[in-house]
């Protein structure tokens, strides 16, 4: 079904046929008819519950940030059946992102470029809207986390305050939180993974904790790396994991190479600049999760990058993601893969 629906999509622009999708989903839950489309689009959901860094997942299929940049479609993707949904990026005040057109499909290479520039409707919004799942949802095993930018006026000596502003406004209302540090759409962004720039964030957000805590439990944190970072920048991330006792690393966002590309390279030229998705990141993503865990046993790890099928998330796991997003994948393959996906890991 989801092959018929995807030739229609792909003769629209890429932007406007997520939203066409998106719009969709919400229309036919609004309408009470979302089971329905499960039981045809996507079948059988496998879970398989594990505990991980003190959450309770139903499965370990994720939802990527960048999908649900606002946190619309928690209800949706929930019945679906992801087992958890990376919300955002949000920053503290909402943005328009980057001029239009900005999201490029390179179905040769089952792969996405995109330079949306942290798009959202500022953190205050998809604050309202966890909150309000929570109360009309209190019984959805649903796993929501937030991943937290900085605004593109922000500049980056400051960008600790933007930072703690999210992680204030969103403490208690998610589940986890990823730093985003690693997108390449965001002007001189990626130089706040500089271990310098990195430690002021790491310490303000841990500072700021203090006055947020409950019972003494923090909530888990992340840091979203970029699969450009070479392996000695990568070991200044752990050192300041481990220094800031921060529960792991997503690995990894978008690259900005453009290497291994079946599509025409005039035509990649043309859509212009923006991090590439899908599956040309797929053996850098399994790289570095494969090189994190190799040099730490213990943090938790989420690997997201070129995952299509189940047997890609099991090669990912099997480099020592405990946990596995997609994004690009819900585009190319439909809602049917996460029936097969969660199936795979069921079975593994």
């Amino acid at each position: 079904m989801y092959s018929l629906l995807k030739k229609f999509l792909f003769t629209l622009d890429a932007e406007k046929a997520h939203h066409l999708t998106t719009k969709t989903l919400k229309i036919l839950g609004n309408l009470g008819l979302l089971s329905i489309v499960r039981r045809l689009m996507v079948g059988k959901v496998h879970n398989n519950p594990a505990t991980l860094f003190g959450v309770q997942f139903k499965n370990k299929l994720g939802l990527a940030a960048g999908f649900d940049k606002n946190a619309e479609y928690l209800v949706e993707m929930d019945t679906l059946g992801f087992g958890f949904v990376e919300i955002g990026t949000v920053t503290p005040k909402p943005q328009e992102g980057n001029p239009k057109p900005r999201l490029f499909r390179l179905p040769l290479d089952t792969a996405l470029i995109n330079r949306m520039g942290f798009n959202n409707g500022g953190v205050d919004a998809a604050a309202k809207r966890i909150k309000t799942f929570r109360k009309n949802h209190s019984s959805s095993e649903l796993i929501i986390g937030g991943n937290i930018g900085k605004n593109k006026v922000t500049p980056n000596a400051d960008a600790h305050i933007d930072y703690k502003i999210c992680f204030e406004k969103l403490y208690n209302l998610v589940d986890y939180f990823v730093v985003n540090v690693s997108s390449p759409n965001t002007p001189n962004l990626r130089e706040l993974q500089d271990k310098d720039a990195l430690r002021v964030i790491f310490q303000t957000l841990r500072d700021t904790e203090k006055d947020l805590m409950k019972d003494g439990k923090q909530i888990p944190l992340f840091v979203k790396i970029s699969p450009d970072n070479s392996f000695e920048q990568i070991d200044d991330i752990l050192s300041l994991v481990e220094e800031f006792e921060l529960t792991g690393i997503v690995a990894t966002n978008t690259t900005i190479s453009r290497e291994n590309l079946t599509t025409d390279s005039t035509i990649v030229t043309e859509m212009g600049a923006g991090g590439v998705s899908g599956k040309p990141v797929q053996n850098r993503s399994d790289e570095v999760v494969n090189y994190i865990r190799s040099k730490n046993k213990d943090i938790s790890l989420i690997g997201v990058g070129g995952i299509q099928t189940g047997e890609d998330a099991i090669r990912k796991m099997s480099a020592g993601a405990d946990l596995v997003q997609v994004y690009s994948c819900f585009v190319y393959e439909g809602p049917r893969m996460i029936s097969r996906i969660t199936k795979a890991i069921s079975l593994n």
